[in-house]
Order: structure tokens, then C-alpha cells, then sequence
């Protein structure tokens, strides 16, 4: 196969991406079908996925990049030669998971919250819905992204219909590293069913390894599918699919859908993200994630059985 047109090379947890048409593509973008719900439904059902470009309006995007860089800054991570909204960070950043500076941040509660992305949610569900109260924020600096996995080993105790929103809080180039999809992968039980179902937070009581580990916090299953993601892409036989985002632009996804992140490849530069989570009202939800203080992956969220 000839390589895919119009591509760099890209890299995902530090693997070289095979850069041929039948193993890389783009992302389709849905924002054309916005306004028709059925078709949006179709869709989401055959890829797993909607790429909605420009849905949201880029300056609200901004103005909440600028409160979470904001937070930031204060932490001591980003370089202050440079403006904080351009998220230059100090060497060594790495992986910086931040949930803690979207609570009280009426900019992001507002975005994620309420509006035009709340709205979405709720047409396209066809009824009222809910929201986790726990936000995801990651800001990524140079290095390795996220290795492939499927969501629902870390949210799976309520339903398995709850869909997450990939935000970027800015514009991210093939350079910076998005988000990417792995092609059809929703599909392929044969695939996924013995590794989909299980739950990171779940722990044999009667195996003394697992049990001390839970009673830390630990994991003895982390959730990860793979840490090699042309291997991965390989043994479904699809193709992992992306593109360069930009400020008001959102990736929607359900629970069974690999995914994984491209490399940030930058010099200084962070990758700020935010993952947020929605289901319908009337279906039961995952008590991790619920409450002013949610438990999440914590001793209190452990499920110890006999194994």
C-alpha cells in the first residue's frame, strides 16, 4: 500500500505508525449532520465515534483554556518566560493529570456543564440525561501520549450506554498529539469481551497479592489493551484515525471503542484536554464518579470478590 497522503509521521506511545492508507486515516467530521439526530444515531452506531468540528464556540474553548492555564501556572508547572495561555511547560513535565482545576472553574463547569454541549447530549439520547460530577483534565507535555484502551473497565458499574467527550482546549496539530480511534474496534467482541467487562477497581479477596494492593489504592489490572499500538492495530486489521484539532471541536465516543493518543512531539508545549462523561437519567451510574467528592479509583472505590 502507498503511504497516506498529506500525513506526517506519527507515533503513539513510542511506536512509529505504519503510514499507509489501510492502517492510518482521518477522522470523518459529522459536523454537517449536527442537526439530524437520526443520522448522527446511524453513524455513531456504525464508526463508534462523532468528530463534531466547530460545534462549540471557539472563544468560550479559549476563555477556559485561559482559566485552566491560569491554574496551572500557579502550580509551577508551565515556564514563566512565556504567557500562560501559551502552555509552555518547564522540562520534565510529562503526564499532568489535573482534575482538580476544573472544580470552582465557572469556565469549564459552564462548557462542559451546560449550553450547546449539554443540548447535544440530550437531543441526541432523546431524553433528559446526567452528567459525571468528576472531569478528567489532563494536560500532556513532550513524551509518550495514552497507550490503547477501551473506557468501561473504569466506569462500567452503572450503564454501559454513557458516551465520553474528548475536548482539546486549544488547537492541537499532529505535532502536539490528539486523540485517535481505532477503526470498527467497537465491534469486535471477539476481540475485547474478556478484557472490556472487567473493572480496574474490582480485587480477589482470597489472593493476598491483590487484596494488599487494593488496600494502597492499586490496581492488579490496570485497564491498559496494549502498549503497542501498531501491534493492536494489527491484530484488529483496521485503522487508527485522527486529525488536527482545533479550539471548539469535540470527539465523542461509547465505552467499547479503542482509542489512544498520538505523542506529543513538541519542544515545550502542553496538550490540554478534558475527558467528560454523559448517559441518560433514567439508566443507572457508576457511584465512583457521582458526588461532591467522588471516590473514583481510591480504597473507597474498591470492590473486593472470591476469585
Amino acid at each position: 500500500m502507498t503511504p497516506t497522503l498529506d500525513l506526517p509521521q506519527l507515533y503513539s506511545y513510542g511506536h512509529e505508525l505504519e503510514m499507509t492508507d489501510d492502517k492510518v486515516g482521518l477522522l470523518r467530521d459529522s459536523s454537517d449532520a449536527a442537526d439530524d439526530m437520526e443520522e448522527l444515531r446511524r453513524r455513531f452506531a456504525e464508526e463508534g465515534y462523532l468528530y463534531m468540528r466547530g460545534y462549540l464556540d471557539r472563544d468560550q474553548v479559549l476563555d477556559a483554556r485561559a482559566s485552566l492555564t491560569s491554574r496551572l501556572a500557579e502550580t509551577g508547572i508551565l515556564d514563566p518566560a512565556f504567557p500562560h495561555i501559551e502552555a509552555v511547560c518547564k522540562p520534565g513535565s510529562g503526564y499532568v493529570f489535573k482534575p482538580e482545576i476544573t472544580n470552582n472553574n465557572e469556565a469549564i463547569q459552564n462548557l462542559l456543564y451546560a449550553g450547546r454541549l449539554t443540548d447535544f447530549y440530550t437531543r441526541f439520547f432523546g431524553e433528559p440525561i446526567r452528567h459525571y460530577d468528576f472531569t478528567w483534565l489532563r494536560a500532556i507535555g513532550p513524551g509518550k501520549g495514552t497507550n490503547p484502551h477501551c473506557d468501561l473497565p473504569y466506569m462500567g458499574r452503572g450503564t454501559h450506554r454513557h458516551m465520553t467527550c474528548w475536548l482539546p482546549y486549544g488547537d492541537i496539530s499532529f505535532e502536539l498529539g490528539g486523540l485517535m480511534v481505532l477503526e470498527g474496534s467497537h465491534k469486535r467482541m471477539d476481540l475485547l469481551e474478556n478484557y472490556v467487562y472487567r473493572d480496574v477497581d474490582s480485587y480477589c479477596e482470597n489472593k493476598p497479592k491483590e487484596a494488599a494492593k487494593a488496600k494502597e489504592g492499586a490496581w492488579s489490572f490496570t485497564g491498559t489493551l496494549s502498549h503497542n499500538p501498531p501491534a493492536i492495530r494489527n491484530k484488529f486489521g483496521s485503522r487508527w484515525l485522527t486529525t488536527e484539532y482545533r479550539a471548539g471541536d469535540f470527539l465523542t465516543f461509547g465505552m467499547f471503542l479503542v482509542h489512544a493518543s498520538l505523542d506529543n512531539r513538541s519542544d515545550n508545549r502542553l496538550r490540554i484536554s478534558s475527558d467528560s462523561r454523559y448517559q441518560r437519567a433514567s439508566e443507572p451510574i457508576d457511584e465512583r464518579w457521582i458526588g461532591l467528592n467522588p471516590p473514583g479509583h481510591s480504597t473507597a472505590g474498591k470492590r473486593g470478590r472470591i476469585c
